[in-house]
């Protein structure tokens, strides 16, 4: 997922689909298939308070910002400097929020190997090349 946030001023429709994604994801649950999220850089807003962070794993790319409001505004809410790092992927990782950071390149590897491991066949199509932005990031 990324997303820089939805503002208010968009209207209710875009926040009416956080309740419905969040619906989706219950029903995947029920049939007992797994969610695996990725998180990328931003994934901010209502996105990250609803479908990001519900996956059974959840991974993130590294440095991506990920939270529901900006640095920023949290300062300026809680009038306190935030730690460093805050709302980075690794900070993320090591206060157990995510599963683990994944460079972008390795993500296919790391996915199937997730999804073997939770007990499904992952299908690895070699004659899909997937071609990600920053390959190399």
């Amino acid at each position: 997922s990324a997303s820089g946030g939805a503002r208010m001023q968009e209207g209710l429709f875009s926040l009416m689909q956080m309740a419905k994604t969040t619906s989706a994801l219950n029903q995947l649950s029920e049939e007992g298939l797994p969610y695996i999220s990725v998180l990328t850089d931003p994934t901010m807003g209502g996105v990250s308070a609803s479908l990001a962070m519900l996956g059974d794993l959840i991974f993130a790319e590294p440095h991506a910002l990920i939270g529901f409001a900006g640095p920023r505004v949290i300062e300026q809410t809680v009038r306190e400097k935030l730690p460093e790092g805050f709302q980075q992927s690794e900070f993320l990782l090591e206060h157990g929020a995510i599963d683990g950071v994944v460079k972008r390149n390795e993500l296919r590897e790391t996915i199937a190997q997730a999804v073997a491991t939770l007990g499904f066949e992952p299908v690895i199509r070699a004659d899909i090349d997937l071609v990600f932005p920053d390959e190399t990031a």
